[in-house]
Formats: C-alpha cells, structure tokens, sequence
C-alpha cells in the first residue's frame, strides 16, 4: 500500500462503513437490497452524514474568506503604495505593513484554504471507495464493504436500465450504444454544472461590498463563477453514475448551506446584508448598534405677536 492509500485507509473504511449502514436501514425497510434506488439513496445518506459533520468547518472557512474579502480594498492600498518599487526597503515595507493589516483585523490568508485542506482526504476517500466499487466486479472495500455487497452495488441499475458502474463515455462507446445511460449522465452534468454556477453566482452578485468589487478578489471570484461549472461540465462524463449521484447531492448541499449563510450572515455592506437589514427593520428586530432613521417633523415657527399701544388698538378699533 503506498502512502496516500495508507493515508486514506481509516476514512474509506469509516465512509465504507456509512454506505453500508445506510443500504442496511433502507433494506430494513423493505427496499431491495439490490435495487439502485436503495444504492443511491446510501449515496444520499453518506453525502448528508460527512457534510453535516463538515458543517463547522464551513463556517470557519467563511468567516476566513470574509474577513479576508472586508481587508482586500486596504491591501490593494498597500499595494498600490509600493507599486512599481522593486527594492529591498520597499518590498520589506511592504511586506511590514501587510503583516500589521493581518495582525490588526485578526484574518489570515491561509486561515481560508486550511478547511479546504481538511476537506481533501474525505473528499479523495469518497471518490476512491465509490470508484473502487463502481469499477471493479465483486472486489471487496478495505471495511464493512463485503465482496457480496460490492458486487450488489456493481450490478445495481437505476430505473433497471443505467448500470450505477457504467460512465458517459462508456455508453457511449458501448455496442450498442446504451442511450438511457448517456441521457441520465447528460441531465446530471447539467444540474451538476447549474447548481455549481448558481452557488457562485450568489457569492459574487449578492454577498460582496462595493468595495471589494473594486477589488483583485472580486476578478478572481469572477474566474471562478466561469471555470469551476467547466471542470464539472468536462470531468462529469468521465465519471461513474455513483460518483456523479455523490457530486450531484454535495452540490445541491453546498448550494442550499451557501444561501442560508449570506441570508443570515452576509458580508457588512453587501446587498445581502442590506436586503437583511430591511427584513430586520420590516419585523422590528434592528441589531443593537444599527442606527435607525425616525423622521421628525419639525415644528413650524410661530410669529410672535407684537405689543400694541392703546392709542393704536383704539384707532383701529374706530375704522372697523
């Protein structure tokens, strides 16, 4: 066993070990154990149970990224300061000034990729043990994967016709072609695709301030809003159709997590955080600290009345 294989060991028995226990409890339910609804819907449970446990580590990645998005207008600054001095005093300068923003605000460059890091073996784990048992006949897992179970998952077809093993580009291939497999593959690059713009998307058009729009990150968020739909969009057909059910519901997950978070903690002075504060302002529940404007009629100003003589008020008094 190489190094990553013996890395990744301990996780793929743990996600073996979820698979199986969820194929259990639907089969304990009266599905078919060999049916690929049954299959899928184990699929289903495993993305549920690691994303749910990943939930934290979300949250600290976003708290990152924001802190690191609400500095990017001051560190274009320092930037620009030094832009074009190429010396060591000014490189160090630099390199001074940018280390005391971080300090000062508490972020970190690296705070924002550590989660992503953490993530990597889970996600290599899962794509390894679904893979291993899409694509070889009976083999069983490094856990509770028995051989049995594994050549059940092998031979389970979705709907009775789209073999869960079997990818876009072998159907295709296939003699004869098989069609039902290349559609289903085909609707789910598209979702995969959809749902992986649309997260983006709401990044970029609802939880960044004007400030960072202005900024490098936002050009790079940008980037991003095009080419992560194009990895999925090329790398799905070579997929198999358990793997792409596994990306298919992460994705809808993260999708779904993404809105809940720029509802409810968007980034200061993005429109999210203007669209919560009209909520807010509409049920009467203004944080503490966020002013409210109250418009107060101000009163208009009375003519004071002049003393009269008493020679004037006869005089007038005689003309009326």
């Amino acid at each position: 066993m190489d190094i990553i294989g013996t890395i990744l060991w301990p996780i793929k028995w743990a996600i073996e070990l979820i698979l199986v226990a969820f194929h259990w409890l639907f089969t304990a339910i009266g599905m078919d154990p060999d049916e690929g609804a049954t299959w899928v819907l184990a699929i289903v449970g495993l993305v549920v149970v690691v994303r749910a446990a990943l939930i934290p580590v979300f949250v600290r990645q976003i708290k990152s990224q924001r802190k690191m998005l609400e500095i990017a207008p001051e560190l274009k600054k320092i930037q620009d300061k030094y832009k074009g001095k190429k010396d060591q005093f000014s490189r160090e300068a630099m390199s001074r000034e940018t280390m005391e923003l971080y300090r000062r605000t508490g972020s970190n460059p690296l705070s924002s990729c550590l989660p992503l890091l953490l993530q990597m073996p889970i996600f290599f784990g899962l794509f390894s043990v679904l893979n291993d048992v899409a694509a070889k006949d009976g083999a069983a897992g490094v856990g509770p994967m028995s051989a049995e179970l594994a050549l059940s998952f092998y031979n389970a077809s979705l709907f009775g016709i789209a073999p869960l093993h079997t990818t876009f580009v072998e159907a295709m291939n296939a003699d004869p072609q098989q069609v039902a497999v290349m559609v289903i593959a085909m609707t789910m690059v598209v979702l995969m695709t959809a749902s992986q713009f649309i997260t983006q998307l709401q990044i970029v058009s609802k939880n960044m301030s004007e400030e960072t729009k202005a900024s490098p990150a936002f050009r790079q968020q940008r980037i991003l809003l095009y080419v992560l739909p194009l990895v999925f969009a090329f790398s799905g057909f070579t997929f198999p159709l358990g793997v792409m059910f596994y990306w298919l519901v992460s994705n809808f997950w993260t999708m779904g997590q993404q809105f809940i978070v720029i509802r409810n903690m968007p980034t200061p002075g993005s429109q999210a955080a203007k669209d919560r504060e009209e909520r807010l302002a509409r049920r009467g529940k203004l944080p503490k600290g966020t002013p409210e404007v109250i418009e107060i009629e101000e009163p208009k100003p009375v003519q004071r009345a002049q003393p009269v003589s008493k020679n004037r008020a006869k005089k007038s008094g005689k003309k009326k």
